[in-house]
């Protein structure tokens, strides 16, 4: 006899429906899989792809420096210790020099209003630091480093004057030589000559 299902179909529908839950489980599982797969892929594409960025980059400023200096020749090196040398000639040398443009502005600078000069000799002293020995000087001598020959209209203008060398650091045994009235013209002048030396380099403060 052929088997005939007697159940209502209704059950029918509901009794196939139970037996095929656990499918779609399954199903909806694996697209929740796949889908993370997929997220997780896009995610790490997107991190390779920054980093291959980042690489090219790094790549192009690297290109954009300038390249090592190669190392120095013993020709480059010969040159250069040349150099130092001839540096540190100039730099002695300058050491021993009087700055004469200091030493006449600081003169002009205390230099009275009412004093006009008519002659200025000056001469470097001997440097300390020079090779050469000083000449001996003997005791007493007058200094001749700095003289200076002018007129005031009064003593009391050669006192200013003498006072005011005297506070320069570039001058030093500042002397009255002469100091006399006279005329020029119809005008009662004071006429008058000062000796003084010149400090040798590094002595001035």
């Amino acid at each position: 006899m052929r088997a005939v299902n007697l159940l209502p179909r209704d059950e029918r529908a509901k009794r196939t429906t139970a037996e095929q839950a656990p499918l779609f489980v399954g199903l909806g599982l694996l697209l929740v899989v796949f889908v993370a797969l997929a997220v997780m892929f896009l995610g790490a594409s997107a991190s390779v792809k920054d980093k291959q960025n980042a690489l090219g980059d790094a790549k192009a400023q690297l290109a954009q420096l300038p390249p090592l200096p190669k190392a120095q020749t013993a020709i480059e090196a010969g040159l250069a210790g040349e150099q130092k040398a001839r540096v540190s000639a100039v730099t002695s040398a300058l050491s021993r020099r009087v700055s004469w443009d200091r030493v006449l502005r600081e003169f002009a600078t205390v230099l009275p209003n009412d004093v006009w000069l008519t002659s200025l000799s000056a001469h470097a002293p001997a440097s300390p630091a020079s090779a050469a020995p000083a000449p001996l000087v003997a005791p007493g001598t007058a200094p001749d480093g700095f003289v200076i020959n002018g007129y005031t209209y009064s003593q009391d203008g050669v006192a200013r004057l003498l006072s005011r060398l005297n506070v320069l650091p570039d001058i030093n045994n500042v002397q009255l030589q002469t100091s006399s009235l006279t005329k020029v013209g119809l005008q009662d002048v004071v006429q008058f000559t000062i000796l003084a030396n010149v400090s040798p380099p590094g002595a001035a403060s």
